[in-house]
């Protein structure tokens, strides 16, 4: 049974952590005012046991005093009677008599060895016999048998003189005996306000500890609760969880900290990932402006001198004029046109109108250059285009699609445009032999690996691959393309290569949103 009190305490103690604040707050109170009200009745009853007993020093006293006027009245009774023979007299008598019997009942009735006791015994026979006597008396004056009366009223003053005298006796023992009950009653008392005292302390001192137990349990975690909300508003979040094990409003308290706490560190890990991943983008811009510098450089070969070359095309456009050979100025016109748009284009985006505008310019020079082998086609709605898409992004494709196709007797290509759902789709085909699988599987995971290798590194690993199996074909002005399109887009899905939709040939698609 001992052993097992810990083990109930600790299950006490979890039971009442799981209550409410306000109910633990309740229960405290409610076991300060019980023990205060124990305490109080104890006390009470040991004041009111020390004033019975103090009392009940003097009751025998006052008890032998009301029995000796009852005497005295009935002897005054009997003395009336017998001289003046009235009935007052006699109602008197009997009145006194009954309360001289009623006293008599609760006396000695055996000799003791107690001297008080005795007394009362003693006492006890004279007042039966005075009672006998003066009966026996009023009986002879009822008869009016005067020698009788005498005798038993010489008797009964006989008997009434030697009670009174143990009467007093008695009287003169009790308050003997009651003065040294009232000495040991008065130092029991003393005793037993020490003891209330005592007992009032040791109360207060429990009632102290059980309100200072309960306000600790409540005041730590809001002190704990303090701590961290300061440290959090001096912007250190490095602070240790709760883990309330309570389901009190403290404990609430302290869940909704730790999923703040929580909630801050994702909000604050949300954002570095935010700004790691803004350098990233930075650094593809960056990677991107290089590939813009690369398309224009390749356009020219970098070989050719820029202003060596507009003087040399705007001179032989003027001496063609000149000689009146109209085509072959429009021809050069053209010609320079395209050169000064990849030369001067400063900008990293144009609409896709002005891109259509160079595919004009291109189609028209492939067009002098190869005659009726080409045939080149546009579907194309009649709207306006203004949507944003990368400086020299279809340029590369028709190119590529014009090669392609001329390796048949003719080549055709096919320019197209549609609006689909919320995506403006653009498609440049041929009627070649096809893309080759391997180096479209190449060309794809090559810009999944720019993230990783690097630009560069990737390109001139590719380049000398694509070379080689497109037969001096630029495979890396693919690359170019289909990588500006990812980094300003953002997304894997803008570009594709697929098979010609008569079956033969390549398809490249282009998907811009239409909300850029």
């Amino acid at each position: 049974m001992i052993r097992s009190l810990p083990f109930l305490f600790l299950r006490a103690l979890r039971y009442f952590q799981g209550k409410s604040l306000r109910w633990r707050i309740m229960l405290s109170i409610f076991i300060s005012i019980f023990i205060l009200m124990v305490t109080l009745i104890s006390v009470y009853r040991i004041e009111y046991h020390s004033v019975r007993l103090i009392g009940g020093a003097y009751k025998s006293n006052m008890e032998l005093t009301a029995f000796s006027d009852s005497l005295n009245l009935t002897e005054k009774a009997v003395e009336n009677y017998v001289n003046f023979h009235t009935f007052d007299s006699i109602d008197t008598y009997y009145s006194a008599r009954t309360k001289v019997s009623e006293y008599m009942e609760n006396m000695q009735i055996r000799p003791s060895q107690d001297l008080v006791l005795q007394k009362e015994y003693l006492v006890s026979q004279f007042a039966q016999n005075f009672l006998l006597f003066s009966g026996k008396a009023i009986y002879a004056r009822r008869a009016n048998d005067f020698n009788a009366v005498n005798y038993y009223y010489a008797k009964t003053i006989s008997c009434y003189n030697m009670l009174m005298k143990q009467l007093s006796e008695l009287s003169s023992l009790l308050l003997q005996q009651n003065a040294t009950n009232y000495n040991q009653n008065l130092e029991q008392l003393n005793s037993l306000y020490k003891i209330s005292f005592l007992l009032f302390i040791m109360v207060s001192s429990i009632i102290v500890s059980v309100m200072y137990f309960s306000v600790t349990k409540i005041v730590k975690p809001l002190k704990q609760i303090s701590n961290v909300a300061h440290k959090i508003s001096q912007r250190d979040f490095n602070v240790p969880l709760f883990y309330a094990k309570t389901h009190d409003e403290i404990g609430n308290i302290c869940d909704a900290f730790d999923r703040m706490i929580i909630s801050i560190r994702e909000y604050i890990d949300a954002i570095w990932e935010k700004a790691v991943t803004e350098a990233e983008l930075k650094e593809k811009e960056v990677e991107m402006q290089a590939l813009y510098a690369d398309a224009q450089l390749r356009a020219l070969q970098n070989q050719i001198n820029p202003h060596f070359l507009f003087n040399t095309l705007n001179t032989g456009a003027q001496l063609a004029m000149m000689e009146g050979a109209d085509k072959t100025c429009f021809f050069i016109e053209q010609t320079a046109d395209f050169f000064r748009y990849n030369i001067q284009q400063k900008e990293k985006s144009v609409s896709i109108d002005e891109e259509l505008k160079l595919i004009d310019n291109f189609v028209y020079i492939m067009s002098v250059r190869f005659g009726n082998r080409l045939v080149f086609e546009k579907q194309i709605p009649e709207v306006q285009f203004s949507q944003q898409i990368p400086v020299m992004t279809l340029q590369p494709l028709v190119e590529n699609c014009i090669k392609h196709g001329l390796k048949n007797s003719v080549g055709r290509v096919v320019l197209k445009i549609e609006e689909l759902d919320k995506t403006i789709q653009i498609s440049i085909s041929d009627n070649g032999s096809g893309f080759p699988e391997k180096i479209r599987e190449d060309i794809f995971a090559a810009i999944q690996k720019t993230d990783k290798d690097g630009l560069q590194n990737i390109l001139v690993s590719l380049d000398s691959n694509a070379v080689k199996r497109e037969e001096g074909s630029n495979g890396t002005g693919l690359i170019n393309v289909f990588m500006r399109l990812k980094l300003f887009y953002h997304r894997d899905d803008v570009f594709d290569i697929t098979q010609n939709d008569e079956g033969q040939g390549t398809k490249f698609i282009i998907r811009i949103p239409a909300n850029v």
